[in-house]
């Protein structure tokens, strides 16, 4: 697996209310050795509790495989993903990278991930092509492997024209382009993307999209965060889902769809209105269809809606049926149902438990 959690676990130290607030010092806040009187003492009120950011999360992603993970803001999803590079320590549990201990490991780890923020830090006098030189020396890269990287990654993206100019005079699409260009400097097997494509037009969008499914094809790994469900329904194998730092749902795009909405609504489209007289239309095929296992939703003069459990049987014998009645069909497809009505549902329903 190249990802692999059990149990993972961050909570932070925080103030709940009173007269004075808790102040940690560097790497005291989410640290367990400070004990809740102890921080009650700093407090002097008794009012410190922890703030529980990602509650026992386990996941498995096997190389090659997208995952997206999606939630409201403040569901876990940045917490999860800097555990991932070995940024935050956790609580509790633990996290394995290409096999790498994130804890024991943290080193070796950062050199396996390219890791792109919601907010990238740019230097923004720097000229792109001596900034992302900077950083592959920073990765320990060989000169030529760097100038090799740079040149390949800024053609991909569409900036090697601009590889000479600051990037302060660059727009916020081209800052975040260069941003997941020094993600995958260093040829990282994994990728941690937290809105990869934030600030984007659509044709920016779609280099990054291309790109991020070429790489899947090289077997690498990438998991992405971000609230354009779209993009995610778009590029990922399976949907990650977190609420309150737990998973609330884990599969497949489809399945999800499968088990939270029920069958597929199909419709089925037809040359002319097959019966007699047009204002019995909708009723007669109704009617003609109610010998099989169907759930008719709503109908006109040339088409009728419907939902059945077994759709590979069920469809070629409606078709059959309705050429023995003369009726000529144009169309039987499945009405698109997106990825927003399984977000949604699954939110409102995690948050009405």
């Amino acid at each position: 697996m190249m990802i692999e959690t059990h149990n993972l676990t961050k909570r932070f130290a925080c103030s709940i209310g009173g007269p004075r607030q808790v102040h940690l010092l560097p790497g005291q806040v989410g640290d367990a050795a400070h004990s809740a009187p102890e921080l009650a003492a700093l407090a002097g009120d008794g009012s410190v509790g922890w703030l529980t950011a990602v509650d026992a999360v386990t996941l498995q992603v096997p190389a090659g495989q997208i995952l997206a993970l999606l939630g409201p803001n403040g569901a876990g999803k940045t917490t999860t993903v800097r555990m991932l590079a070995a940024i935050l320590q956790p609580t509790d549990g633990w996290a394995r990278v290409a096999g790498l201990d994130t804890v024991r490991d943290a080193s070796q780890v950062r050199q396996s991930v390219g890791l792109l923020t919601e907010f990238p830090g740019l230097y923004l006098r720097m000229r792109a092509d001596d900034y992302l030189a900077f950083y592959g020396q920073l990765q320990g890269l060989a000169d030529g492997q760097i100038r090799r990287q740079i040149d390949s990654l800024m053609e991909r993206f569409g900036l090697a024209e601009q590889r000479r100019q600051r990037l302060a005079e660059y727009s916020k699409g081209m800052r975040q382009k260069l941003a997941l260009i020094r993600a995958m400097l260093h040829d990282p097997p994994l990728l941690l993307l937290d809105e990869p494509t934030s600030a984007m037009d659509p044709q920016s969008a779609k280099l990054v999209h291309d790109a991020i499914l070429d790489l899947r094809d090289e077997r690498r790994t990438i998991l992405i965060c971000t609230h354009n469900l779209a993009e995610a329904e778009l590029l990922a194998d399976r949907i990650a889902i977190i609420r309150h730092g737990q998973i609330v749902a884990l599969d497949t795009p489809d399945r999800l769809k499968s088990e939270l909405l029920g069958p597929p609504l199909l419709e089925l489209r037809l040359a002319h209105p097959p019966g007699p007289g047009q204002g019995q239309v909708g009723r007669y095929l109704r009617d003609e269809l109610a010998q099989f296992d169907v759930q008719v939703e709503n109908w006109g003069d040339t088409w009728l809606r419907y939902r059945t459990p077994a759709p590979e049987t069920t469809n070629p014998a409606i078709v059959a049926r309705l050429t023995e009645l003369g009726a000529k069909v144009v169309t039987l497809s499945e009405v698109p149902r997106s990825l927003e009505e399984v977000y949604l549902r699954i939110v409102e329903d995690s948050h009405g438990g």
